[in-house]
């Protein structure tokens, strides 16, 4: 299994100003995605400084207060979250793994409570 990118993942109420300090700090956004399943409700904005250093923004009101979560992208999101599992991390999003066009990911969650997004893009 590789490890294709690796950086905070912020989901917020109010990414509109998270963002904005963001932008202050000097990135600016590559990219946004909006869902595609029904079942969530989110938007999110993929931003870059000039370093290379990455940082996604997710726009969700699920959540009362932020969260800060690790981004990892992979080439094999089984083996990861094997790996993950064996280390005792559980699927936080009731076992399920979600699915866009463009990407597989799960929710995976350590005992101690800080959790990995393992996100596969789909080439095409």
């Amino acid at each position: 299994m590789k490890i294709t990118s690796f950086n905070p993942f912020i989901v917020s109420s109010d990414a509109a100003s998270t963002i904005k300090l963001f932008e202050e700090l000097g990135f600016e956004k590559t990219h946004s995605k909006e869902s595609v399943n029904n079942d969530l409700d989110y938007t999110s904005v993929r931003m870059k400084d000039p370093n290379g250093f990455h940082v996604d923004v997710v726009q969700s009101q699920v959540l009362h207060r932020d969260m800060t979560i690790i981004r990892m992208n992979v080439d094999d999101l089984e083996e990861a979250t094997a790996i993950l599992a064996r280390h005792g991390f559980k699927n936080g999003n009731s076992g399920q793994q979600v699915e866009t066009g463009s990407s597989r990911s799960e929710f995976m969650v350590s005992p101690s409570g800080f959790a990995i997004n393992v996100i596969k893009h789909i080439r095409k």
